[in-house]
């Protein structure tokens, strides 16, 4: 069954352990409005303890995944009100972003269609990224005269060579699924009609692993690149102990069927979690 947040702007399933979240304002090409961003809050707060919910997929509805920022409601309108409703705009925006960077589900962009500006901020904040060739994706703010702006540069830079993330801001020329896969914007891109089913594919891959490894993973990933190596050994060692606080057992679990049982191989897939005693 479907189910609408608040103000009926996020759509959201659940369905064998994830939940598939969707931007909800067809109409308007899914552009993010200060409603929007509101209740795609209310949605991950919702879902991210949820224990049905193991791995989380944001998607689009209708033929965009989303436009990006809604140019009259999230700027004109909120405009009339000053700084202080530009600010609030800005908190109710990067605010979720950053809650879906730090989720505690593993995550995954599934971009069905356009992706455009403020777009690669959740885009950025999902783990993995899979895209339909179809879609276009695009840094479109230097055409209405504004520089990338709400992290979409940062995202441009982090996840593109140099040349190539100058180049996709400075012309705001779009791109199709295949080159945002080729230039690293997103793991894979494929048709459209295959795009939920390697989505669904990948996810039940997430779903056999241990989830308090695949949070501390997720985390050490966005963590270490910023630090120098040996911070990053340092930071790693202490995350590890983290994580072993909160579930000893399970990599006990994973050590023993590996040596023990030899019922598996760790480059090979992962171990029975369901086998771990509470």
């Amino acid at each position: 069954m479907t189910n609408t947040s608040s103000n009926g702007v996020v759509a959201y399933d659940i369905e064998n352990g994830i939940a598939w979240v969707r931007f909800n304002r067809p109409d308007k090409r899914n552009a993010m409005s200060p409603t929007l961003n509101r209740d795609m809050m209310e949605v991950l707060d919702l879902l991210e303890h949820d224990d049905n919910v193991g791995v989380l997929v944001l998607g689009g509805e209708g033929p965009a995944w989303t436009a990006g920022m809604d140019l009259k409601e999230y700027f004109r309108e909120t405009e009339v009100d000053g700084l202080r409703g530009t600010r609030k705009a800005q908190r109710e925006s990067y605010g979720w972003w950053r809650r879906l960077r730090w989720y505690q589900k593993p995550t995954i962009a599934m971009v069905n269609g356009w992706c455009f500006g403020g777009g690669y901020g959740p885009l950025f904040a999902c783990d993995l990224a899979f895209a339909a060739e179809e879609a276009k994706f695009g840094l479109s703010e230097i055409n209405w005269g504004i520089l990338p702006g709400g992290g979409a540069t940062k995202v441009a830079t982090e996840l593109l060579p140099f040349r190539k993330a100058m180049y996709h801001a400075m012309t705001g020329e779009n791109i199709d699924g295949k080159t945002a896969a080729d230039w690293g914007l997103v793991n894979e891109a494929l048709p459209l009609a295959q795009l939920k089913d390697r989505v669904t594919e990948v996810a039940k891959v997430l779903l056999a692993k241990n989830p308090v490894a695949l949070k501390a993973t997720k985390d050490a990933v966005r963590r270490v690149g910023v630090m120098t190596y040996d911070e990053a050994e340092d930071y790693l060692i202490r995350a590890q102990e983290a994580a072993n606080s909160y579930d000893n057992e399970g990599r006990k679990e994973g050590i023993r069927q590996f040596i023990d049982e030899k019922s598996y191989k760790p480059g090979l897939g992962a171990y029975d979690k369901d086998k771990v005693k509470g």
